[in-house]
């Protein structure tokens, strides 16, 4: 079956939306939170709790939906404005996307439905697995939870918590917590258990220092003896133990249940990044016209100037990294696995953001590195979209699983 990207009315009337959300409401705070580095954006948190989250009113309602791709779409149109701003929006988040993946019908009513709530005040979801030991192999999470009576008791630490102190702390919002029931179980251990914000025992004990994204708020959060009723974890409690020499991630529900975050969240980054790159590329061309220079896309390459070939370049690289990420968006869409595809874009995307917010300073000259222009900005922006939700390394890793046909323990 062919896939069309010819994006809908609703997508295009939605995307119209939000890039005008991203030019007159992020763009005009955006050096501001950069500088202010941690501060509170109340503006912003306050206009998309009140307008944005209900998205564009009005304009085509009739006709097929693009599904997950409208997301990215959205995505990618209010990164263009401001990534760290994109963070910071109070939405269940990462949060979200694994009580979507893993949690029950009443899970995901129960911990979901404020974010639709017309009234009530911003709250966010988060989740919680990167730990001091445990980075890109979330097998080696540390983290326990044990069962007492009716209740989940949680110890350890965790960091790099995207808005970790929003749903920790704000009314409403929850924060998922990866922990291991049985270390000798492997990846078959790893379950995920929401926490309510205020629940004693968690506690937000720092902000990270970063390059960029600098008004997103990362968070180390610490469970102590932090309670939470059986009902919230997400999954399955039984855990079956690996037999010798096999893959402790096959046929395992919890674990991979977990994972299945990825392949939902992965395509959005990459969405992400494409918004930071097109940011980049947009100023440069809009630079290089103002100043006379016209990009001839129809002259020979041998014939092109430096300038021009760099511009088709950056122009088709982010287009790939676009195509890949609605690819894995409209998988997820249809209901077809997309894990593979889903890591594809996500590598890809990684890749081209950074490479093109830096060929952008490059071409700027002086200018670009100089805080005169917001390309520095992105630039530093750009490099966590090769990090977060799996590295580069790690994505190419996970494609190479897949391609070739291999397990986790045969392909490290």
């Amino acid at each position: 079956m062919a896939i069309s990207f010819d994006l809908t009315e609703n997508t295009l009337y939605s995307r119209a939306y939000y890039h005008d959300v991203a030019l007159k409401q992020m763009r005009p705070i955006s050096r501001k939170y950069d500088d202010e580095e941690h501060a509170f954006p109340q503006e912003w948190v306050d206009f998309f709790w009140k307008h944005g989250r209900k998205g564009p009113q009005g304009g085509p309602t009739d006709g097929p939906s693009d599904g997950f791709v409208r997301v990215c779409v959205q995505a990618e149109e209010l990164c263009w404005g401001d990534a760290g701003l994109y963070l910071r929006m109070p939405t269940p988040a990462l949060g979200g996307s694994a009580v979507s993946a893993a949690g029950s019908k009443e899970q995901r009513k129960r911990f979901l439905s404020r974010f639709n709530e017309p009234e009530g005040t911003p709250c966010w979801g988060a989740m919680a697995i990167t730990e001091p030991g445990a980075g890109s192999d979330a097998a080696a999470i540390e983290t326990t939870a044990r069962l007492d009576g009716d209740e989940w008791v949680l110890n350890g630490t965790k960091i790099f918590c995207t808005a970790g102190e929003g749903a920790s702390e704000a009314e409403g919002g929850f924060v998922v917590v990866w922990a291991t029931l049985d270390r000798s179980a492997g990846r078959a251990g790893i379950k995920s258990f929401v926490v309510p914000a205020g629940t004693p025992g968690m506690k937000l004990v720092g902000l990270e220092r970063k390059l960029g994204i600098r008004v997103s708020d990362t968070a180390t959060l610490v469970f102590e003896d932090c309670r939470v009723p059986r009902e919230n974890l997400l999954g399955r409690e039984e855990v079956k133990q690996r037999k010798s020499g096999a893959d402790s991630s096959a046929g395992k529900p919890g674990f991979k249940g977990a994972m299945a975050t990825f392949d939902a969240s992965r395509p959005i980054v990459a969405a992400m990044a494409v918004g930071v790159g097109r940011a980049s590329l947009d100023f440069v061309k809009e630079e290089l016209s103002r100043q006379g220079f016209a990009i001839r896309y129809d002259a020979p390459r041998y014939d092109q100037g430096a300038i021009e070939r760099d511009v088709i370049e950056m122009e088709a690289q982010l287009q790939a990294a676009r195509l890949l990420t609605w690819r894995a968006a409209s998988m997820m869409t249809r209901g077809i696995p997309n894990s593979l595809e889903a890591s594809m874009a996500k590598a890809k995307a990684g890749l081209v953001v950074t490479e093109i917010t830096q060929k952008a300073v490059e071409i700027l000259g002086p200018p670009g590195y100089s805080r005169k222009l917001m390309v520095e900005k992105w630039m530093r922006d750009a490099k966590i979209n090769d990090i977060y939700e799996g590295t580069q390394q790690i994505n190419q890793l996970i494609v190479a699983r897949r391609i070739l046909g291999y397990s986790s323990g045969q392909l490290r």
